[in-house]
């Protein structure tokens, strides 16, 4: 494939109910891991991945988002006039040329699906790379992130591709599940893909989890604004529905995948995070340790 992916769609409209009170008035993609919000992780991973544009697709109170990669003078002034550099450097650094950061409305709480279909007239007809800050995919150290992996994939095989890992069977009715055809190494053949069976109708334990490449086909799909599962529009019954028409692979990332949607995985992210860091690991992990004496 010749072609490269340089857009990114982020779907930031979510009200985050499940961890008010603390998002009654804050973005749950604003939640901090350890020092950053997780939307800048994924960011940071896109723009590791070769991404150049970043379209947010929002909603009511999301502005925390708009502020947080746009310039505070009153910050960066204070820091400097301080001289600490290290912060500063912290909130220039984040900072995307002018032009490249797009924010466009959702409007009503449709599903996932429709808020990739209302980034539509930004794609300007190219793949394009979707993201989901909620999944926050860790790095294995000295590795790279899960889209740059895909990326690399995709260039070969094109067409649709989403990230993916085996879950327990019991836990299939919270996912996307794929029927998988020809494995060859970190890629899956995708025969077809359900939204989130019963356990007992799962055609397989491995899962898509929120990183997806699109092609342009996909968004024609999503045009016919038909329902799926819970009575919205569904990211994989648009996908299923391209199946024969383009290639369609499952890339099994390296990495840990912290679901920061639940409070269990945002508490594990924070702490997986903590102990990757040397100016935190050493003090953190003998507390750890003294919490089991």
């Amino acid at each position: 494939m010749s072609a490269r992916i340089t857009k990114a769609i982020f779907p930031v409209g979510g009200l985050g109910t499940r961890f008010l009170p603390a998002t009654k008035s804050m973005p749950k993609e604003m939640l901090p891991v350890v020092d950053k919000p997780l939307i800048q992780y994924a960011v940071e991973e896109a723009a590791e991945a070769g991404i150049t544009e970043f379209i947010f697709v929002t909603g009511r109170g999301k502005t925390a988002i708009e502020d947080h990669f746009d310039h505070s003078t009153e910050i960066e002034d204070t820091l400097e006039k301080r001289g600490k550099d290290d912060g500063l450097t912290a909130v220039r650094g984040m900072m995307k040329p002018p032009g490249s950061v797009a924010y466009i409305r959702q409007q009503e709480p449709a599903g996932l699906g429709h808020a990739i279909w209302c980034a539509r007239h930004y794609t300007n007809g190219e793949p394009v790379a979707v993201l989901l800050a909620d999944d926050l995919i860790q790095p294995d150290k000295g590795g790279v992130g899960c889209l740059k992996q895909m990326v690399a994939a995709w260039q070969e095989t094109g067409g649709n591709m989403v990230a993916a890992m085996d879950v327990a069977k019991e836990k299939t009715a919270s996912y996307g599940i794929i029927t998988p055809g020809v494995v060859d190494g970190a890629l899956t053949e995708v025969k077809g893909l359900i939204e989130k069976p019963h356990p007992d109708d799962a055609p397989s334990t491995l899962a898509v989890v929120g990183r997806y490449i699109l092609e342009p086909g996909v968004f024609g799909e999503l045009e016919k604004m038909e329902r799926g599962t819970g009575g919205e529009i569904q990211i994989t019954d648009s996908l299923a529905r391209r199946i024969g028409h383009v290639p369609f692979f499952s890339h099994q990332f390296s990495g840990t995948r912290f679901d920061c949607g639940s409070k269990l995985g945002f508490l594990q992210a924070n702490i997986s995070y903590a102990l990757s860091r040397d100016d935190l690991a050493d003090r953190l992990e003998p507390w750890l340790k003294s919490l089991n004496q």
